[in-house]
C-alpha cells in the first residue's frame, strides 16, 4: 500500500466533512454547521481546500478573501446559501499513530473501524504511546482511542510490540458489548 492509497482510504471516510450553508453578514461570510447548528466565520478556512455545491456536484478549491475560491481550472465566487463542506481535521495523536502503522496493520484498523460503522473522524480521544518511544530499540506499549458515531461508542486498545517482529492486535469494544479482536504480525 503506497502513501496515495492510504490516503484516498483516509478521504474516503464516512463523516470526512463537515457540511452547512453560508450567509453573506455584516460584509462577512459565515458558515452554518448543519450537523451542530453553530455558525462561524468562513474566514477560519481561508487558504484551505474546501468543496462548494453548484448545479448538484461538488466542486473542490481553495477559499481565498472575499469569498472567491479557486478550483483547478476557473475561478468562482460564493453566493448566499451555498451548500459548502469543509473536510475535518484527525486528531493529531491519531495521524501519527497511523503514519507509524505498517500497511497491513493500518488497512486492518481502518477497515475493521469502519465494518463496526465507525469513521476514524469519529475520534474523540486518542493515546499514542508508541510516538514515546521512537529511540527504543524495542517498543512495547498500548495505545487508547474512543469513538463516537452517535449512535454508539467503540473503545480501542493496541497492543503492539516491534522489536524483530511487529505485532500489532487491535481489540475493539462497543459499548453494547460485541467485541471484535485482530493481530497482525508482520516481520
Amino acid at each position: 500500500m503506497n502513501k496515495h492509497q492510504r490516503t484516498k482510504l483516509i478521504e474516503n471516510q464516512n463523516r470526512a466533512f463537515t457540511v452547512g450553508s453560508i450567509e453573506f453578514i455584516n460584509n462577512e461570510w459565515v458558515f452554518y454547521n448543519d450537523e451542530t447548528e453553530e455558525s462561524s466565520l468562513l474566514s477560519q478556512f481561508l487558504f484551505q481546500e474546501i468543496e462548494v455545491q453548484r448545479y448538484k456536484r461538488w466542486k473542490k478549491g481553495v477559499l481565498y478573501e472575499n469569498g472567491k475560491l479557486q478550483l483547478s481550472d476557473e475561478v468562482i465566487f460564493l453566493k448566499e446559501n451555498d451548500m459548502i463542506k469543509v473536510r475535518k481535521h484527525l486528531i493529531f495523536s491519531l495521524e501519527r499513530l497511523l503514519e507509524e502503522l505498517n500497511d497491513d496493520a493500518f488497512y486492518q484498523f481502518i477497515t475493521s473501524l469502519n465494518s463496526m460503522k465507525f469513521s476514524i473522524y469519529d475520534c474523540l480521544y486518542c493515546y499514542n504511546h508508541l510516538a514515546f518511544t521512537n529511540d527504543a530499540k524495542q517498543k512495547i506499549g498500548v495505545n487508547f482511542m474512543v469513538f463516537d458515531n452517535e449512535e454508539s461508542i467503540c473503545n480501542v486498545q493496541h497492543h503492539f510490540c516491534y522489536y524483530e517482529k511487529q505485532n500489532d492486535r487491535f481489540e475493539f469494544t462497543l459499548n453494547t458489548g460485541r467485541r471484535i479482536v485482530i493481530e497482525k504480525i508482520s516481520r
